[in-house]
């Protein structure tokens, strides 16, 4: 198929190229700038240097695409500011939706996240609603993900890939990333609060996966929700950070619940190579 993948040159996307390549799809990666263009041809695929927030170019190189699939892998998280990653998810996934819509693509898989949902007991299946209740600064991320996936839902067909955290090289969770030096920084604490995790070498696999995918919303995930007593000193040991801190209370933020991946290994047959942050960390 032709595929236009928007985020082409970001920890997902560069990951995601010669997957697709290797399928015999014909790829065209969206960058920003003329090096990001010249790595995706190294790639081998076909390149569109346009800002995501410029509509008419991106417009543009949508239509000369002619693409069947719009796969949306773009964030804004250089800074760590989560502002700005919620301005991507409304605009930058308006305009690209636009687009992709005008072109007349009939497919859209987009990125999404899965720790968006409401408060629970157990992991949050793609059942849950999302936190549109959250107070802020949760409020800013939630109401990206619900504009993001809402505008992603006008595509004749469309995926909505929630994705745990991801860890791996080039993400903030190995060595080098944000999260291991606010580990070194004894920043991050032991708590209560269950996250669920994913290897960025599986979170690119189930987006290829995704091509063949219903319509609908899939939590991609590692099979191990865990607390922050669990996960956050194996962390830290993995990237060579003293003990963390912990928390002296043992109280979980409600909505800090995990995720369950059951539909996508049960109804999708997608299985996470890495289908455990223990092993995970480690071998990051």
């Amino acid at each position: 198929m032709r595929i236009f993948l928007a985020g082409a040159t970001g920890i997902i996307g560069r990951r995601i190229v010669p997957l697709l390549i290797e399928q015999g799809h014909q790829v065209t990666g969206l960058a920003r700038q003329a090096a990001g263009a010249a790595a995706l041809h190294a790639q081998g695929a076909d390149a569109a240097v346009a800002d995501a927030y410029d509509v008419d170019a991106l417009a543009r190189a949508v239509q000369r695409a002619a693409p069947e699939v719009v796969m949306h892998q773009l964030t804004d998280l250089s800074d760590g500011n989560g502002e700005s990653n919620a301005v991507m998810r409304k605009t930058g996934t308006r305009n690209l939706t636009n687009a992709a819509l005008a072109a007349g693509v009939s497919r859209i898989v987009a990125q999404s996240i899965a720790w968006a949902y409401e408060g629970g007991d157990d992991p949050a299946t793609e059942q849950t609603p999302l936190d549109l209740g959250a107070s802020t600064p949760r409020l800013t991320a939630v109401r990206g993900v619900a504009a993001l996936e809402g505008a992603v839902r006008e595509a004749p067909e469309w995926v909505v890939l929630r994705y745990g955290l991801f860890y791996g090289p080039g993400t903030w969770y190995t060595r080098g990333g944000l999260a291991a030096g606010r580990a070194q920084a004894r920043e991050l604490v032991a708590d209560a609060d269950v996250s669920s995790f994913v290897h960025v070498d599986d979170a690119a696999a189930a987006a290829v996966a995704a091509l063949a995918w219903p319509s609908g919303a899939v939590n991609v995930c590692d099979d191990e929700p865990a607390t922050g007593y669990e996960w956050v000193p194996a962390f830290c040991q993995s990237v060579g950070a003293a003990a963390p801190r912990r928390a002296t209370e043992a109280v979980r933020h409600e909505w800090a619940r995990g995720a369950d991946n059951h539909h996508a290994r049960k109804h999708l047959g997608w299985t996470p190579r890495h289908p455990s942050w223990r092993e995970g960390f480690a071998a990051s």
